[in-house]
């Protein structure tokens, strides 16, 4: 991990604190330029040039702000969250162990290369800052929690790809099935015996016994789609289920146990729907243990190519890539239902493509194609006003922001292109020997 030092600290801090780590056998090291991976920055004091200086650290890395002296006030603290730091460790004097260090850089360490596996970049595709951010927090409850997880979002954004993740994810030995139950389909009628399973001859039709869902999840996973559609009663029968972990089989007198992971997932604002009186509010608090909100595809426009690839890959076999007219087209196209309706536009190229080129206009369908002419693209909107608005607020140069953003787009376009050099240097509109001269902080000379 690396260590940064800001502001003005007494001679004995960095001295102090790096023996502290290192008789941990925690490798350091102390980096005076741009940083990445995990580390922490140790101050004495808070101000705006420290926030300044934190800001530049967290751009590229996860930081752990560590403040040895005076306790900064409750406003510094969030400032120092605002700021990019992950978490805020206040020590009037330096402890004799370092735990709160260490186990801290683990975890975070533990979750980015979960987050960064193929297991989890197959499944949850995409790279928008939104996006991973997600990403990240799945993978924490998944690995380190039980926690009842409530995913929140619009029709098509992944919750039941995030809820069987939660499943995979699960560490628990021996684990069960994951059960899904849509409560959009449940029949009040037969609610009881689709929930909780029922005896032999406990109603007209009942030949035999059967296990319900609350059974079949037992070890496992049982995830509750759309449960913001379930009725009153209903939830009231699912609240004592969820909450004893005890259920009666339609027919039976006697208490069944069941040990289960609760996923649901709805589209609807539940806290809307309890000031309403359509949603029970114990039943909320119950099922959302933690809370994930999945970005519609229109405020995680970044990822609408590489999910277009990635659809492309699933469909196979071949080997397609996207022309630029075919790219703008699905970058400015309208996305009512979401990922799943990006899916089905790409499945509908892929079926009418023909050959080993790449997909180009007339593989769009008739339907699909827009009446008029589409608008041109334009990146420079709000966003990139407001950003150089700020740097100009806190003193930056013309160089200074040129430069910043020249490094943004080479870092994008490779992370885009999967690393490869050539790609990339064509996206940007350079040579090969351009890119790799800017990388190695050099200026081409023609």
């Amino acid at each position: 991990m690396w260590v940064r030092f800001l502001g003005r600290v007494p001679p004995s801090i960095p001295e102090n604190f790096a023996h502290l780590l290192e008789r941990a056998g925690v490798e350091l090291t102390f980096p005076t330029g741009a940083v990445e991976g995990f580390g922490a920055a140790v101050f004495e004091q808070v101000d705006d040039a420290l926030l300044d200086e934190l800001r530049t650290c967290a751009s590229g890395a996860t930081v752990l702000a560590v403040c040895v002296g005076r306790r900064p006030s409750l406003a510094q603290q969030w400032a120092l969250s605002r700021a990019g730091a992950k978490d805020v460790l206040v020590w009037p004097k330096l402890p004799d162990a370092d735990g709160q260090i260490v186990s801290r850089l683990e975890r975070w360490s533990t979750v980015e290369g979960l987050a960064n596996s193929a297991q989890v970049r197959n499944v949850l595709v995409g790279r928008s800052p939104r996006w991973r951010s997600v990403v990240r927090s799945v993978v924490e409850v998944a690995a380190f929690s039980q926690a009842s997880v409530l995913v929140i979002g619009e029709s098509g954004t992944g919750k039941e790809l995030i809820a069987r993740l939660i499943h995979d994810l699960d560490r628990r030995r021996d684990k069960g099935d994951f059960v899904v139950v849509d409560c959009t389909t449940i029949v009040s009628e037969l609610a009881g015996s689709e929930l909780f399973g029922h005896e032999r001859g406990a109603f007209t039709g009942a030949t035999n016994a059967r296990d319900g869902a609350f059974a079949l999840a037992d070890g496992g996973t049982l995830f509750l789609d759309e449960i913001g559609e379930l009725p009153l009663p209903l939830q009231a029968q699912l609240l004592r289920a969820i909450q004893e972990h005890t259920y009666k089989r339609v027919g039976s007198n006697a208490w069944q146990h069941t040990d289960f992971r609760l996923v649901c997932a709805t589209n609807r604002d539940l806290t809307t729907a309890i000031a309403a009186g359509q949603f029970r509010a114990d039943l909320y608090y119950r099922i959302a243990g933690w809370l994930c909100r999945t970005p519609p595809l229109r405020e995680r426009q970044e990822d609408i190519i590489d999910l277009a690839r990635h659809f492309l890959t699933q469909l196979g076999p071949k080997d397609l890539e996207i022309d630029e007219t075919v790219r703008e087209y699905l970058l400015l196209r309208d996305y009512p239902g979401n990922v799943r309706d990006l899916r089905r536009i790409v499945a509908s190229l892929h079926l009418r493509h023909a050959g080993s080129g790449p997909i180009t206009i007339g593989d769009v369908p008739e339907e699909e194609r827009p009446a008029t002419d589409m608008p041109n693209a334009s990146w420079r909107d709000g966003a990139l006003e407001a950003a150089i608005g700020h740097a100009l607020e806190l003193g930056a140069s013309l160089k200074e922001i040129s430069h910043a953003a020249s490094e943004m787009a080479i870092k994008l376009a490779l992370e885009r292109e999967q690393g490869n050099l050539r790609r990339a240097a064509t996206r940007l509109g350079v040579t090969d020997r351009a890119l790799q001269l800017r990388r190695a902080n050099r200026q081409p000379t023609d």
